[in-house]
């Protein structure tokens, strides 16, 4: 087993700025051998089809299948898998689907319209998606949590139809996954993963309906096919690793922070754990009990190579140092184990989710606070927000203009479309002008 060798920062330190940026750094297509394996993958399912995710799925998943047709799931499978399940695992799942829609419910938005002072109606009409696909990982773990955190906000929104598509290497499906697709009312799904299942869904083959957006977590290869075909279908974003960043002040339980550290670095070695306190000695203490409670967790080697790779214990003069940084790495997940947490919220501008708290871990955020788990990673919170009912809608602006106030808005069209050269807008602008145009339709 590797030793642990945590790095330890001082925001102190001249060189804490430019220690912290080689730490966060990462980058989707960190090779290039990716993006070119991608590029072939999705070239051959769009002439291929079926045949060449056949292809792939026999190379990189180990499953060797004849037809596309084996790879179908159906809410049969979905409702055999929910029998099959024990009964804590179906209450462990209705728990986190009543409050993952009961907390969807409350971004559900409205078409409006007004009416200004000419007459004319101006408005937005909110429409749900088509149908959409749901890509859910299964290579190191599997993840019945990620189908619950997205299919639920699409059925909220009132989407038509829910795709899913997860990886079962070597054939092994997993009943809990299967069960939460019942629970989540998802329509179908295929037993894909990769940027083989991205490319599927988005260019369609003869088995793989065609979707209008790709929403869900993957590993590189996934994370590079969703940003190819992205134009060709909608994405929900671009995720990297998973992180967590912890603010601490020594009150929160040493074995507490410990495990919320591990918790992240346990998905995979490039996952991100740091942890930022004022107290020099606490900061002693959680590397001590890391190093502890290392020699009996499951997934200890991935942890260790996480922490090694990615990991931090940095010590900062005040929270209100960490909160400065916090913003300025603007991680995935930060959790607030300080004293009184919510004097702080108002300072953090840029985070996924935030949690208040030592009892508000962000494993709660993973399955069952009720928030999606689907959340902006590499400092790409500082522009996108949480995966939720609002990804899975469109919006139409609606514009009818009244008699009155299409011939006063035509002359001033008119003359900007003049001004940028484009005589065409300004005629069909200049033709409602009142007493200039012809065949004026009756009101």
């Amino acid at each position: 087993m590797a030793e642990l060798a945590i790095a330890r920062l001082e925001s102190s330190d001249p060189d804490f700025d430019a220690c912290l940026d080689a730490l966060l750094a990462w980058d989707v297509a960190e090779d290039s051998k990716v993006l070119e394996i991608v590029r072939e993958v999705i070239a051959r399912v769009r002439s291929d089809g079926d045949a060449a995710v056949l292809d792939y799925t026999r190379r990189f998943d180990r499953l060797s299948i004849p037809a596309m047709a084996e790879t179908v799931l159906t809410p049969a499978d979905f409702a055999a898998a929910w029998d099959r399940i024990g009964e804590a695992e179906r209450e462990a799942l209705t728990t986190a689907a009543e409050r993952i829609r009961a907390y969807h419910e409350h971004q559900q938005t409205e078409s409006w319209t007004y009416t200004d002072s000419m007459g004319n109606r101006l408005g937005q009409k909110i429409t749900p998606l088509d149908r959409v696909g749901v890509y859910v990982p299964g290579g190191q773990a599997a993840y019945p949590s990620t189908v619950l955190m997205t299919a639920i906000p699409a059925r909220v929104a009132g989407v038509g139809e829910v795709i899913m598509t997860v990886p079962t290497p070597d054939g092994q499906r997993n009943d809990l996954v299967l069960a939460a697709a019942h629970v989540a009312g998802v329509d179908r799904g295929f037993t894909i993963g990769g940027a083989q299942a991205v490319a599927a869904l988005a260019v369609g083959t003869a088995t793989v309906p065609r979707v209008d957006k790709i929403v869900g977590p993957g590993g590189v290869f996934v994370a590079a096919a969703k940003r190819l075909v992205f134009g060709e279908v909608g994405i929900d974003m671009v995720a990297g690793p998973s992180e967590v960043l912890v603010i601490a002040d020594g009150s929160s339980p040493v074995d507490w922070v410990v495990q919320d550290l591990f918790s992240q670095a346990e998905h995979d070695e490039a996952a991100q754990a740091l942890l930022l306190c004022p107290d020099p000695d606490y900061l002693d203490a959680v590397r001590s009990a890391m190093a502890v409670e290392l020699v009996n967790a499951p997934r200890r080697e991935i942890i260790t190579a996480s922490l090694n790779r990615r990991g931090a214990l940095i010590r900062v003069r005040d929270v209100e140092e960490a909160i400065r940084i916090a913003n300025r790495i603007a991680p995935e997940h930060l959790e607030l184990c300080v004293s009184s947490p919510e004097r702080w919220l108002h300072q953090i501008r840029h985070a996924g989710a935030i949690f208040l708290g030592a009892h508000s871990p962000e494993v709660m955020g993973d399955y069952t606070a009720g928030p999606s788990h689907v959340l902006p990673t590499y400092g790409s919170a500082r522009f996108s927000s949480p995966l939720g009912v609002y990804d899975f809608q469109k919006k139409s602006s609606v514009i009818q203009l009244s008699a009155e106030g299409s011939d006063t808005l035509a002359r001033a069209s008119a003359t900007l479309a003049h001004g940028e050269g484009l005589t065409a807008h300004a005629r069909a602008a200049e033709a409602r002008v009142a007493g200039v145009g012809h065949n004026d339709p009756q009101p």
